[in-house]
């Protein structure tokens, strides 16, 4: 999200929370939501802030806004990750569909060449990129680090959350406006993501680029577009100064 916040640092004071690494007692979905509350009551205070979540961000945002009822002043979700099995299976079929046997083979051989958990996840997502895009500017994610072992418990309390009915059915508490950007050739099934929302998120709207995939910021026909929807919506939501 680097060149996000750099982009829209001149008209708004932004925050990156970076989330906490594995270690000692497994990730939950509750203890990023204590974390990020924690970051935002520290340099916000009790000004509701917007909350512009990407992928797992996106949810995570939603989570939020659903647990801390009045904190959000709006949310934004870029490519937005699935909350039900069928929109996951339709991703799931997506990317193999659009994998090559080359590209199968490759990633079938970093389980046996790479012993390390945490390069081997930043390999395959390197070689995925193809896969979750359209035309990109650069194929330069500014990724920090990768957690192998944050991002499997992360994503598996999730699922967890989902399978016991608490995922989606929570976001019914969320009370701010709430803005889904989502690329058509993003292998993230944006309208039906879209249909397991609508029902549970009151204020829902939807843009969706046909030219883009999962990083909109980085696709060559729709970055400014992105930027430009993006900056006019948080504005005609800020507060008066």
């Amino acid at each position: 999200m680097a060149p996000i916040a750099r982009e829209l640092a001149g008209e708004f004071r932004i925050l990156e929370p970076f989330q906490r690494g594995s270690g000692g007692t497994p990730l939950t979905v509750a203890c990023h939501l204590e974390d990020l509350n924690e970051v935002i009551g520290s340099f916000a205070g009790e000004t509701p802030v917007h909350l512009v979540g990407f992928s797992w961000g996106a949810m995570l945002a939603l989570a939020y806004a659903a647990a801390r009822p009045g904190r959000a002043r709006g949310l934004v979700l870029i490519g937005c990750g699935t909350f039900d099995p069928a929109a996951r299976e339709r991703f799931e079929a997506t990317v193999k569909e659009r994998m090559d046997e080359r590209l199968r083979a490759r990633m079938d051989g970093l389980d046996n060449e790479i012993a390390d958990a945490d390069e081997r996840l930043r390999l395959k997502a390197e070689l995925l990129l193809a896969v979750y895009s359209y035309d990109l500017v650069t194929t330069d994610l500014e990724n920090e680090r990768v957690d192998a072992r944050a991002n499997r418990e992360s994503w598996e309390d999730m699922l967890r959350l989902q399978r016991e009915g608490v995922y989606p059915a929570a976001f019914a508490t969320v009370d701010a406006p709430v803005l889904m950007l989502h690329g058509a050739r993003d292998p993230h099934p944006g309208r039906m993501i879209r249909a397991s929302l609508e029902p549970h998120v009151p204020h829902l709207e939807y843009h969706e680029w046909e030219s883009c995939g999962h990083y909109p910021w980085l696709e060559n026909e729709v970055r400014d577009d992105f930027y430009a929807r993006l900056r006019s919506w948080l504005s005609s939501r800020s507060a008066p100064t």
